[in-house]
């Protein structure tokens, strides 16, 4: 498995907060978060449990006070939970540093999309299906569990990527470990997008992909957060506190 884009966010992030300690960590059901001692919160996609047992986590009941270099560079490892640990530790780290400038406009709005695009969404985000569906465009789903009626499997979606005009892919795509295989087999579209709560607004990270936007969630109101992922929820339910916006990258 491949994981230079994990290493890469991880290297672009310890030299800066060498100081930072973890204050909270939540695993909940569909996302977790972690809360530095300056208050800053990120959040990640939780994957499936896979432990077989009652416990997930040996380290369980030791992550806050720990630094928070210590548990961004889990971003980095083989284990899928660890990795959401780092990647919301990233996402809080990334809020410290100046803000880029970033538009509040719809996704879809802002990739213009007619008829004649061939739109290949990686993951499925049901809120934006009917909405491409509306336009006319064709629309290729591609998941890790292709059970789903119509989905493609990621071995079907190879070519599909090459050749689309627009991609639509999962933030967690960096915590299944499968961004580095996602943008090698992008072609040249003319736009795609890391979409999620997951996706960590660095630019510098994703320079020189063929990614051209990054829409993830900038957190409001941690405490808000914190709670939602405690009780089982997900991106619906963060609307109070998070900001969805999205960061416009430069040429490729």
């Amino acid at each position: 498995m491949s994981l230079n884009m994990q290493n890469a966010l991880v290297k672009q992030l310890t030299a800066n907060f060498g100081e930072s300690r973890i204050a909270d960590v939540r695993i909940g059901l569909g996302y977790s978060a972690v809360r530095l001692d300056s208050g800053h919160t990120g959040l990640a996609w939780t994957p499936p449990p896979v432990s077989g047992g009652c416990s997930h986590l040996k380290m369980a009941g030791t992550l806050s006070g720990r630094p928070a270099v210590e548990l961004l560079q889990m971003l980095a490892t083989e284990q899928p939970l660890l990795r959401t640990i780092g990647l919301a530790t990233a996402n809080a780290l990334l809020a410290c540093l100046p803000q880029p400038t970033t538009s509040k406009e719809e996704v879809v709005d802002g990739l213009q999309i007619t008829a004649a695009d061939h739109v290949a969404m990686v993951g499925y985000f049901g809120p934006l299906v009917k909405r491409l569906q509306e336009s006319g465009c064709r629309l290729d789903i591609i998941e890790l569990d292709s059970s789903r009626p119509g989905v493609l499997s990621p071995q079907q979606g190879r070519s599909i990527l090459a050749g689309c005009s627009v991609a639509i892919l999962t933030g967690t795509s960096l915590v299944t470990g499968t961004i580095d295989e996602l943008l090698d087999d992008l072609g040249r579209p003319r736009e795609a997008v890391l979409l999620g709560p997951s996706a960590p607004f660095c630019a510098e990270v994703f320079a020189g992909t063929p990614l051209t936007r990054i829409a993830g969630a900038r957190v409001l109101d941690g405490e808000g957060v914190l709670k939602v992922v405690s009780e089982g929820g997900g991106t619906p339910l963060f609307k109070p506190y998070v900001s969805f916006e999205t960061l416009l990258l430069g040429p490729r």
